[in-house]
């Protein structure tokens, strides 16, 4: 069972850009079960599967992120509740990697069954800032040579066959500070009030679906001081790159025009370009939904931001599949349950078998 692997992987931290030790146990573990693997210039793990009769085609590359949105320092223990495993990041993405190292652990001796090349890679940095970092890095290094790609990622029953396109900034605000009462200088702080409530004030359009978010804000040293520096973070999303694009255009107007007004510079950085649109999941959907139907399992599909997004601008068919039952991602209390990691794994292998025997498009 994978569930064998899941508590080790979740209880090695892996904030993103901070994977290694999770990369090393991941690494290890693949080896002990006779794979050979190796890191590239981001860390990315990879094994590659490509018996004699598969050398020269494109290969299936199965990918699962090894990194978590919480911070170096969190308790990451994993609790057991009545059939669930309980624990920050057990299920996002901890239980994909213990679902992809079964399945490796599974298909020992069965090399010589591919009629293609076979890849799995535990990537870095598909999460917040990490801006697909991993999967765009294995995707344009290795274009050629792949043929579909899995991001292993999310609830069992959903597959993501659109990317919802990300672009992200961070803005900081400067200005020269001073005393609340002897200074009367711009304060950084107000530029940025302004500022979150003109972004705010942008119309979207309701479809496709378009959103614009403030995540974070701050600034400042003392409640009697002007603030000298202020900072946020904006995240922009769309189902239509265009709309994405036209929102980008007036967000950072809006940026500068409100540091003008209040007599403060700003500094705007873009820290996040996820592409999107069509996955062309074509090939591989029909697939995914036999592999989950013969486990009574019913696919649904839907849009959101995940490794998959960076096979978008190669062309690369590609989808996202999950592979466990759980709830409350991206919270302390996120939970796994126990019994789904099985019938994830069986659907993973059905899906791999399957796509071995399609044709070659």
């Amino acid at each position: 069972m994978p569930l064998s692997y899941l508590v080790p992987i979740a209880q090695t931290p892996a904030p993103t850009f901070q994977e290694g030790r999770r990369a090393d146990l991941v690494a290890g573990l693949w080896e002990e079960l006779g794979y050979s693997t190796t890191r590239d210039e981001v860390g990315n793990v990879l094994t590659r599967i490509v018996p004699p009769a598969a050398e020269g085609r494109p290969a299936l590359l199965l990918a699962a992120h090894l990194d978590t949105v919480f911070d170096a320092g969190t308790d990451v223990t994993v609790r057991e509740e009545a059939g669930r495993l309980v624990g920050p990041g057990v299920g996002d993405n901890s239980a994909s990697l213990a679902v992809m190292t079964a399945f490796l652990r599974d298909f020992r001796g069965m090399a010589h069954t591919l009629r293609r090349p076979l890849w799995l890679a535990a990537n870095v940095a598909e999460e917040g800032l990490g801006d697909l970092r991993g999967a765009k890095h294995l995707l344009a290094q290795h274009r050629q040579d792949v043929g579909a790609f899995v991001a292993v990622d999310g609830y069992l029953g959903v597959a993501v066959t659109r990317g919802v396109a990300v672009r992200r900034y961070r803005a900081t605000f400067l200005g020269p500070g001073g005393h609340s009462w002897g200074d009367q200088a711009p304060s950084a702080l107000h530029a940025l009030g302004r500022a979150v409530a003109d972004l705010y004030a942008l119309p979207l359009p309701s479809a496709p679906r378009t959103t614009l978010n403030v995540g974070v804000a701050g600034g400042g040293t003392s409640v009697n001081s002007i603030a000298a520096s202020a900072e946020l973070l904006l995240d922009l999303r769309s189902l239509d790159p265009a709309l994405l694009s036209d929102l980008d255009t007036r967000a950072v107007a809006a940026l500068h025009m409100a540091a003008r007004e209040v007599g403060v510079t700003v500094r705007v950085e873009r820290v996040g370009d996820r592409p999107g649109g069509d996955l062309r999941s074509d090939p591989l959907l029909p697939l995914a939904r036999q592999a989950a139907r013969e486990q009574r399992i019913e696919v649904r599909t839907t849009s959101s931001s995940t490794d998959a997004n960076a096979a978008a601008p190669h062309g690369i068919p590609a989808l996202a599949l999950g592979v466990y039952r759980g709830g409350n991602a991206h919270r302390h209390d996120e939970w796994v349950q126990a019994s789904s990691l099985g019938p994830g794994l069986r659907v993973l292998q059905r899906l791999v078998e399957l796509y071995q025997r399609a044709p070659a498009s």
